[in-house]
């Protein structure tokens, strides 16, 4: 695939680490991107990178075209060129959105001071910041291990703790959301797998599920177990991706609180991470 090859190159070089998200250290031969800092961005080898640039790797899946386009920042018109050149379909609007734009990167990228994640239509993690990585103590997990639903209904870990009305309201306004993905997305079925298999797990599930509440939730209030600095209570906002159907996650705490005092030795830890 010597035009795939080419593209990745050029992709590549084009984007600063800085622009990733990555230190800007070191002598480089070149602005872009190493292809190891690639590699790591997306989740692949270097091996596998490396092949892909020098045309030996063919009929890459859809999963590693994602990822790419995902750590290059790709436009949606650039992402849908290649997944046509690596031979898989391009996503309909009938299938649930998983492509992180630019603008929603940039977003993230500046309020760093603050736990963020991005979420797509059917509460899969699709990207976080470092200091939501050093709130929960690790990324989220590959498949059904990154979906928000079926961590909460199907027994999956969780550091969050929620008063008793306020996780029915929760999981009400989950399946709520759930629900609406569903009918504007009817050809995604990975969704449809989800909500079925959900359906057949749990009982509180099927029962809100059955109730055909339809709706989006904004805001609520929850408090995170972190074993570093201990509960930090947050204020969190869902926030609305014009355009993608995407959900930004930012959790804010009270200025001066406890819970601010906490966030405060929390980021610093982060930052000492993730130097």
């Amino acid at each position: 695939m010597p035009e795939l090859a080419s593209l990745l190159r050029a992709w590549r070089d084009r984007i600063s680490p800085v622009e990733a998200g990555l230190p800007s250290g070191g002598d480089r031969r070149s602005p872009g991107l190493r292809r190891e800092e690639l590699a790591m961005l997306a989740n692949l080898s270097v091996d596998y990178i490396v092949r892909l640039e020098q045309g030996r790797a063919t009929h890459p899946s859809t999963q590693v075209l994602g990822s790419l386009a995902r750590a290059l920042r790709l436009t949606d018109d650039e992402r849908g060129h290649l997944f046509r050149i690596g031979g898989v379909a391009v996503p309909t609007k009938t299938m649930v959105p998983r492509h992180v734009t630019p603008g929603v990167r940039h977003i993230v990228d500046r309020l760093s001071e603050v736990p963020v994640a991005v979420f797509s239509a059917a509460w899969d993690a699709l990207l976080v910041n470092d200091l939501w990585l050093t709130l929960f103590g690790e990324a989220p997990a590959a498949g059904r291990g990154s979906n928000l639903l079926w961590n909460r209904f199907a027994g999956g870990p969780s550091f969050v703790e929620h008063s008793p009305e306020h996780l029915v309201e929760f999981h009400r306004d989950l399946v709520a959301d759930v629900h609406v993905a569903s009918t504007r997305y009817p050809d995604d079925t990975a969704l449809s797998e989800l909500i079925a298999d959900l359906r057949a797990t749990s009982e509180e599930f099927e029962r809100l599920w059955s109730s055909a509440t339809f709706g989006e939730h904004r805001e609520s209030r929850k408090t995170v177990q972190n074993a570093l600095v201990g509960p930090i209570t947050f204020d969190c906002d869902v926030l609305a991706a014009p355009g993608s159907d995407l959900k930004i996650v930012v959790y804010t705490v009270v200025p001066g609180s406890t819970d601010a005092a906490r966030l405060d030795l929390l980021r610093v830890s982060a930052i000492r991470t993730f130097a």
